[in-house]
């Protein structure tokens, strides 16, 4: 073992890494540079015979050149690589810190259960044709790697133990775009006195149990505070959801007229049976997704937990769903799905261009004269016409209803609107 100045001396930066790769190019380009071009200089002299000649052997002599060329270049990419090994090596024994570049975009070096769970991993049986590789990289979001002090603390508990109550902190992570969060090896508790839910179709509109749910990331401890909570005043997300006997019982059973389309006039566009898979983009408490249930409609709705259990209570309900947020790429396959709703959420609070690829996302996973239902979609009277309207127009969708009308719930100064469509994805 050397002294704590030798280990110093010996240590190699990745910037200094960089700069002798650098220098051996350099030197190599050049040495090879005088090899080609210091042969001797070719007079030629006399008739046609004399140059024919010449030009023949400069022509074998330019072609074994070219020869030894590729084989200098092959020898000095092995020498590159070897030069390469050795600086890792010695930084590794001393203590070097790997450059950005070789830890795949993190800014530091991955430990523990954060580097198990991003891998990549080698298949056990070797390369695979259907990979096409002989490793298996798990899914993780590329945003994750700006978040990684986060991502760490989230990775940390013991293994096969009980997880962290850390579900809004999770939940936040997953909205900075880091999602998919990587897998853990940790056990998510489970409610108290959990009990079987109610069987369908009783369970659509049955409030759950309190004991279907672990209430420690959120404000209200009992669906009975979320429902009563609805009923007061307040800004909280979706804030009468809860309330399986207020609003959410008549929502979308009738065609209003107006903004409110009905959904089965909505069904009634398509052959009978046909609407038979969807999503739904936000959806809340899971009422869209229910109704279509009872017309035997399969429709997964996607949502998030802002301080409430939405996707326990969805599932309670007997339906499905799926949390993930609105930025997340739609998990289907192209030309699938029936029908796709989204109400209030693909509105103007999200960037134009996050939106522009969100509705381009939304054809994608639509099947060939499947159903966009945009439902009180809202913006400015100016973004209508100027933005929203060009964006929907190019992305190709057919117009079946298309009705706006004011929002006044901010005043009759903002000039605020709604917008109700019904889209088509055009016919192959």
């Amino acid at each position: 073992m050397g002294s704590a100045e030798e280990k110093k001396a010996w240590r190699l930066p990745g910037f200094v890494r960089s700069k002798l790769k650098v220098l051996l190019l350099l030197v190599s380009t050049n040495l090879l540079s005088v090899y080609i071009f210091s042969g001797a200089n070719y007079a030629i002299v006399g008739g046609s015979d004399v140059l024919t000649r010449e030009l023949n052997s400069t022509r074998l002599k330019l072609s074994e050149s070219r020869e030894e060329h590729a084989q200098l270049r092959r020898r000095l990419e092995t020498a590159s690589g070897l030069l390469e090994a050795l600086l890792t090596e010695l930084g590794r024994r001393h203590g070097d810190q790997a450059a950005s570049d070789d830890l795949d975009g993190w800014p530091d070096e991955l430990l523990g259960e954060l580097k198990l769970a991003a891998g990549p991993h080698k298949l056990p049986l070797g390369y695979n044709h259907n990979l096409g590789t002989d490793e298996l990289f798990p899914t993780l979001g590329f945003a994750c790697r700006r978040f990684q002090e986060e991502l760490t603390r989230y990775m940390s508990y013991e293994v096969g133990k009980e997880c962290p109550s850390d579900g809004v902190f999770a939940q936040r992570l997953m909205l900075k775009g880091c999602e998919p969060l990587p897998r853990r090896r940790c056990l998510p508790a489970s409610p108290k006195g959990y009990v079987d839910p109610a069987a369908l179709p009783e369970s659509l509109w049955a409030t759950p149990p309190d004991t279907s749910v672990v209430w420690d990331a959120y404000t209200c401890k009992n669906y009975s505070c979320l429902v009563n909570r609805g009923r007061g005043r307040g800004s909280q997300d979706c804030n009468d959801c809860f309330d399986l006997k207020g609003r959410e019982k008549s929502r979308w059973v009738a065609d209003g007229g107006g903004l409110d389309f009905g959904i089965d006039g909505v069904l009634a566009t398509k052959p009978k049976g046909t609407v038979r898979i969807g999503l739904d983009i936000g959806g809340g408490s899971g009422t869209f997704a229910a109704r279509m249930r009872e017309r035997g409609v399969t429709v997964v709705s996607t949502t998030m937990d802002f301080d409430g259990p939405f996707n326990s209570f969805i599932a309670s309900r007997g339906l499905l769903p799926m949390h993930i947020s609105v930025a997340h790429r739609l998990p289907f396959f192209d030309n699938t799905l029936d029908i796709v709703h989204s109400m209030h959420v693909l509105s103007n609070w999200i960037p134009e261009l996050t939106l522009e690829f969100a509705l381009y996302d939304v054809h994608r996973v639509l099947r060939p004269g499947g159903l966009f239902w945009l439902d009180h979609f809202f913006c400015t009277g100016e973004q209508l016409n100027v933005t929203y309207l060009p964006m929907i127009e190019r992305i190709g969708f057919n117009k079946l209803r298309w009705v706006t009308g004011r929002k006044l719930d901010r005043g009759i100064k903002k000039n605020e609107w709604y917008l109700s469509a019904l889209l088509e994805k055009a016919m192959t």
